[in-house]
């Protein structure tokens, strides 16, 4: 029996653009003489399509293409939709799995340990291509997969692209086991990325980008891996310094365009916030009970938020309508845990291709694309090696080795606890006081007592933090831009949120008392 493994692009809401591939693929099956063809699972109407599901209309639509499918079958069987039996000596498997780090090695387990209980074959057909839950966007892996009786993996397809591949029945469990090297996670990560990326803006119909470039590592990352994506002539960067940007990361930032051949502006902010603070601080608010008048008065830190506001709801928007495409944000995964973005600023943006990568894994990611991606440094050592700053103010600036209030090789980690490991302040505190912290979360030995020689300021850290987390963190996130999954703890669908506030465990204070007063 010749089986044919049917990998294509779902396109989620558009049966007829689902199904118009689906016969396509049948033809070439039935060219190559196949006895079977499998396609994913919801290949007619896709996994994700919220609540278009819910309407008679298209379910209805999707049952007349199905009817169609099925009268297509006088040469071959078709299995689509469900999970079917086909045969008592193999079976099939047609599901839709989303890529997320790992993911494939626990699949791989379970669908061996299967194949080996039941002592038969098994074929595992995935789709490509995204889907989304509006908030987070999936990536289809595809590697669809077939298992002999010992468990053995005997085929792959490749991941991110469509095929149409061939097996015997018969000769499954006299094929040798296929030997695959372990991919590292950079690189899993830039795949995903990229294919999700590419495949996101198509959907949406957008092949021009605008990206705010600070001389930073996240927005660096971003242009390099929106150059590969769209090409460099439909990538306009744009770097946008205040009097607090230093001439370091401006000649970064204008290094980077030069390297990666973009398109290139500069965009002084320092008068137009300067406007808005003497605007605001000059008009008189009237207090109409009484008629009574007063001023308000900027402070430093709404000063630096108007910077970022500045940045990306005026510049950037009004370039990207002008440029004809879309501006990204740029935020990573610790960023987005905490909330250190300004809403309406830093947070805003088209789609967020870094907020699954925790700082550590952006760097990864930009070292991989200067070695294994270009081949050369696009990304600028300088870029790489600078302290990470937001460059709003004089206590961050880089040329003093001033940044952000983040320690990332901390903070990533313990952050990570927060959204991964689902831990509390009393679980940190647990085991802060049991000298297990640091292989609990995994961060480097040594790191807590190096920033926190007391144990006043780690609990201050610690709740700092878990405050910004599960407070004003959760308004940001909720309104942040859609993201691309790279894990199964992404924010948005995979991280249920509500805006209950602050919370510390009865333990929690009892623990932190005892520790305070030892």
């Amino acid at each position: 029996m010749k089986i044919a493994l049917a990998q294509i692009e779902v396109l989620p809401g558009h049966p007829d653009r689902n199904v118009e591939k689906i016969l396509k693929f049948i033809t070439e099956a039935k060219d190559q003489n196949a006895d079977v063809i499998i396609f994913p699972k919801n290949s007619i109407a896709g996994s994700m399509i919220g609540n278009v599901a819910n309407q008679t209309a298209f379910i209805n639509d999707c049952k007349s293409y199905a009817e169609e499918i099925i009268n297509s079958n006088d040469d071959i069987k078709i299995i689509f939709e469900n999970v079917v039996d086909e045969s008592a000596n193999f079976r099939s498997i047609s599901d839709s799995s989303p890529f997320a780090l790992g993911n494939k090695k626990i699949r791989d387990d379970l669908l061996s340990h299967q194949a080996k209980t039941e002592n038969h074959p098994i074929v595992y057909v995935n789709c490509v291509g995204v889907q989304n839950k509006g908030k987070t966007i999936y990536n289809f892996e595809g590697a669809s997969t077939v298992y002999n009786s010992s468990g053995e993996i005997i085929f792959r397809a490749k991941s991110f692209e469509e095929s149409l591949n061939f097996i015997d029945l018969e000769k499954i469990d006299s094929m040798s086991p296929i030997v695959e090297t372990e991919e590292i996670e950079a690189a899993a990560i830039y795949n995903a990325l990229y294919h999700g990326v590419k495949s996101f803006l198509k959907q949406i119909g957008m092949n021009k980008i605008v990206i705010g470039i600070s001389g930073g590592i996240d927005s660096a990352v971003d242009t390099a891996l929106y150059t590969k994506v769209l090409g460099a002539e439909n990538v306009l960067l744009v770097n946008m310094p205040s009097k607090f940007n230093s001439s370091t990361t401006r000649n970064l930032s204008e290094q980077l365009a030069k390297n990666l051949g973009c398109n290139y502006m500069i965009v002084p902010i320092q008068e137009s916030v300067d406007h808005t603070v003497k605007q605001l601080e000059s008009t008189e608010i009237i207090f109409l009970k009484d008629n009574s008048t007063h001023q308000i008065k900027i402070s430093s830190f709404v000063k630096e938020n108007i910077q970022a506001r500045d940045r990306s709801s005026r510049i950037l928007a009004a370039l990207a309508a002008a440029f004809g495409g879309g501006f990204t944000c740029n935020a990573n995964k610790a960023e987005t845990t905490i909330g250190y973005a300004t809403m309406y600023g830093d947070c805003a943006g088209v789609v967020s291709a870094l907020a699954d990568l925790w700082k550590f894994q952006v760097y990864a990611l930009a070292n991989y694309i200067n070695d294994e991606i270009f081949q050369r440094e696009v990304i600028p050592q300088g870029i790489i090696d600078i302290v990470p700053s937001a460059e709003l103010s004089t206590a961050q600036n880089v040329d003093e080795g001033k940044g952000d209030p983040l320690k990332y090789d901390y903070h990533d980690y313990l952050f990570r606890s927060f959204v991964e490991n689902k831990f509390t302040p009393e679980d940190i505190l647990n085991y802060y006081a049991e000298n297990t912290l640091e292989e609990m979360i995994g961060c480097q030995a040594g790191l807590v007592k190096k920033y926190f020689p007391t144990a006043e300021e780690f609990t201050n850290d610690l709740e700092r933090w878990w405050k910004q987390f599960t407070g004003i963190a959760v308004a940001k996130r909720i309104q942040a831009p859609p993201l691309i999954a790279v894990t199964d703890h992404a924010f948005g669908s995979d991280f249920a949120e509500s805006q209950n506030g602050t919370y510390f465990t009865r333990k929690y204070k009892s623990l932190k008392e005892k520790l305070l007063t030892k």
